[in-house]
């Protein structure tokens, strides 16, 4: 199955009441493990890609291709968006030009009227592309890719504003920051993701940081129009874990225990383990 745009899968899950995961990957591993289990899952599911992680990979251009292939050799029959997280404006233009299906344009921190122009322009080529875009108002807390912000709240009005342009889904942040989550962090605002929706209708909404927000929580989300859920710094730690008690036990030191293959398995199995946990939470199992 060919990559696909993520409208289609967003508008689905916004009204089934359930969230498509973006597992952002990093590496052949990363990608494959997610792959592997949305299809033994039957899920949608978005593979993300920061501006960090494209670089390391080689470029956007190495991404698709691979992605692309591991589609077809793996025979995965559910829908897959590779998608651009939050790219600036020189990025979303490189992985137009790369082959993705889905960039998001974080012009959280411009000015809302550079916001607002810079995502105009993008709606314009998304669409003759067939590409989804997903938009951002209010910074999501913590750092990403060097980026650094307080996790302010969005302002409504600017996210109908942003809306309005066209886009397919929104970010807003309410509260949410990347990483780990602090043990004085105050949860996520509900008041001000309710008072997004009743702004922007029916558009999906994106909820970045999904890593450590509580079940209650991201199923609250999920009912004031939380259709697409970001999930990356809990596939790092499981990995690491995994990883760590592999070398630890001295696994391996025995026979070719430290051929890459053997060495990164138990890795990959925890990264599986964890996204087959995020779609049960998130509700998107069976519904490719």
């Amino acid at each position: 199955m060919a990559l696909v745009s993520a409208k289609e899968m967003l508008e689905k899950a916004r009204d089934g009441k359930y969230a498509v995961g973006q597992f952002n990957i990093n590496n052949l591993e990363w990608t494959k493990s997610i792959l592997q289990t949305a299809e033994e899952l039957r899920s949608p599911v978005i593979l993300g890609v920061s501006e960090g992680a494209g670089k390391y990979m080689t470029g956007f251009k190495t991404v698709a291709a691979m992605v692309k292939a591991m589609i077809e050799e793996l025979k995965i029959t559910v829908p897959v968006a590779l998608h651009l997280d939050h790219g600036t404006y020189e990025g979303c233009y490189k992985c137009i030009e790369a082959g993705f299906s889905s960039i998001m344009f974080d012009g959280s921190h411009f000015p809302i009227d550079e916001n607002i122009e810079k995502t105009k322009e993008l709606v314009k080529v998304c669409k003759k592309h067939k590409m989804s875009l997903e938009a951002e108002v209010g910074a999501i807390g913590g750092e990403e890719d060097g980026v650094i912000g307080k996790g302010e709240c969005a302002n409504p009005d600017e996210c109908k504003k942003i809306a309005d342009l066209g886009v397919t889904m929104l970010a807003a942040g309410i509260g949410n920051i990347h990483g780990k989550y602090p043990e004085n962090w105050e949860g996520l605002s509900f008041e001000t993701l309710a008072a997004v929706k009743e702004k922007v209708g029916d558009m999906p909404l994106v909820l970045h940081g999904g890593t450590g927000i509580p079940t209650d929580m991201i199923k609250k989300a999920i009912s004031l129009g939380v259709a697409k859920i970001n999930v990356n710094t809990e596939c790092q730690l499981s990995f690491q874990e995994a990883t760590r008690k592999y070398i630890e036990e001295g696994k391996d030191l025995v026979g070719k225990g430290f051929d890459p293959r053997k060495l990164l398995a138990p890795g990959c199995e925890a990264i599986k383990a964890t996204v087959r946990e995020k779609m049960e939470i998130f509700g998107s199992i069976g519904k490719a």
